[in-house]
């Protein structure tokens, strides 16, 4: 290994590893390219920079930070405080979102569209070129799959920015939502003593999901699907946005603050509900996941139920585990083979939440449906280091925001398939209702 490549992999105790190779990473790669390029090739005027929001990105900046990031992990990273010259003037001044600050990034010497698709070519060029080349390198594989996780995650933000701001529909996506109905009742599972996080030598892992330990479960009985549009109506229906018995000290403080009466993108029409999906109002569909709710709102709704949101180690449980070995670890909820259109409402199989009774063969061991997929779950915990958290070369990932989040699981319908597993923590501050977010709920114990 040469000695850069072993500085990079062994620095500090780090596992860093994937089983992934070369030739994957490069048909994975492309992949996320091509949806990043779909995503943008409507976009032109004033769409590319968009309001000045403190929850989404100007599309213009993000495509570049997109190209950066690979730049800066494939191609120009030799050691932590080393960096090679960058295809490009004041990159990272620009495009480092660890020095360039949210709120200024409209105000950028941003490159034209134009230019941002050459940077976003000639680096994909280089690092596809790299692959070839080193192929058996340990850590361009790695950084490799992290520039592709990261792409794929910037596509899911590309998507449900397009609906924060009202555009159309992303192109070339033209799937209709599943349907088969409601899916109700319980399931109960055994708790006892579980390995929560990833375990090693599993390939691929983010720091925060690193690594397996013991935790200690009640036997608990969770949902066996996501709470649907039609059960969230009843509780708005019931006045649940007007009753503080529902809700937080800080839920209620942010319902009042924001004279919330509703999910986000609900409209009223007589007597029905209907929500905005991208640029048109559709009728809601009683049995399809709710999506567009903050972890406030997932909260009261429990309250008014008489349930609780999932512990994250409780969801993991009744994703990863079988009732024969409630410790065990599988990859998925329906074991080790590779996510597809069957399995999961994933990226390519539906373009909006489906009904919560679809996609049975993804079922987990427990009898739970679409863990994986459809929409992202808020589960009761706050985003927190496990046990020996050790950062990652890529330290603004994890560190600077525990405490401070929720932890989501399970991926949605926007998400790409490779970047998901049971393991996968993802976050957001508890106020957030712009992502692609639903949940199920737990009975009280």
């Amino acid at each position: 290994m040469p000695e850069a490549a072993q500085t990079i992999a062994e620095a500090r105790g780090r596992t860093l590893s994937t089983n992934s190779t070369a030739r994957e990473l490069a048909q994975r790669l492309q992949a996320a390219r091509e949806r990043t390029l779909l995503l943008a090739s409507d976009l032109s005027g004033g769409q590319l920079l968009g309001p000045r929001l403190a929850i989404v990105n100007p599309p213009l900046w993000e495509i570049a930070h997109v190209a950066w990031f690979q730049e800066h992990w494939c191609l120009r990273y030799r050691s932590p405080g080393e960096l090679a010259p960058s295809l490009i003037e004041r990159a990272d001044a620009m495009y480092n979102s660890a020095i360039a600050a949210h709120d200024t990034r409209w105000d950028l010497p941003l490159l034209p569209f134009e230019a941002v698709l050459r940077y976003l070519a000639a680096t994909f060029e280089r690092v596809l070129e790299r692959l070839e080349r080193e192929a058996e390198d340990p850590a361009l594989r790695y950084f490799a799959e992290l520039a592709a996780c990261h792409e794929e995650m910037h596509c899911e933000a590309f998507t449900y920015t397009r609906q924060t701001l009202g555009y159309a529909p992303p192109p070339g996506i033209a799937s209709a939502a599943a349907t088969g109905g409601a899916w109700p009742g319980d399931v109960a599972v055994a708790g006892g003593e579980f390995l929560l996080g990833a375990p090693t030598g599993s390939g691929f892992v983010f720091d925060n999901e690193k690594w397996a330990h013991r935790v200690r479960l009640a036997p608990f009985s969770i949902a066996r699907a996501a709470v649907t549009n039609g059960e969230f109506a009843a509780f708005v229906d019931a006045g649940g946005y007007e009753r503080r018995d529902w809700w937080s000290d800080a839920g209620w403080e942010w319902c009042n603050s924001t004279l919330a009466a509703a999910p986000v993108y609900w409209v009223k029409q007589g007597s029905a509900w209907q929500h905005r999906v991208y640029n048109r109002l559709e009728p809601l569909p009683p049995y399809a996941a709710v999506i567009h709710v903050n972890w406030y709102e997932a909260d009261a709704w429990c309250r008014w139920a008489g349930r609780r949101l999932p512990g994250e180690a409780e969801w993991e449980q009744a994703a990863a585990s079988t009732p024969r070995d409630p410790q065990s670890k599988r990859t998925y909820p329906w074991g080790d083979e590779a996510a597809d259109a069957t399995r999961a409402n994933l990226f390519g199989a539906c373009n909006t939440p489906a009904d919560v009774a679809a996609f049975e063969a993804g079922d987990s061991a427990w009898g739970c449906r679409q863990l994986l997929g459809n929409v992202w779950e808020w589960t009761a915990d706050w985003f927190n280091p496990y046990p020996d958290f050790i950062r990652d070369p890529y330290q603004e990932y994890s560190e600077p925001w525990f405490g401070n989040h929720k932890v989501l699981r399970g991926g949605c319908h926007a998400s790409s398939a490779p970047l998901l597993r049971n393991t996968w923590r993802n976050f957001y501050t508890p106020d957030r209702r712009d992502v692609f977010a639903g949940f199920r709920s737990c009975a009280k114990t």
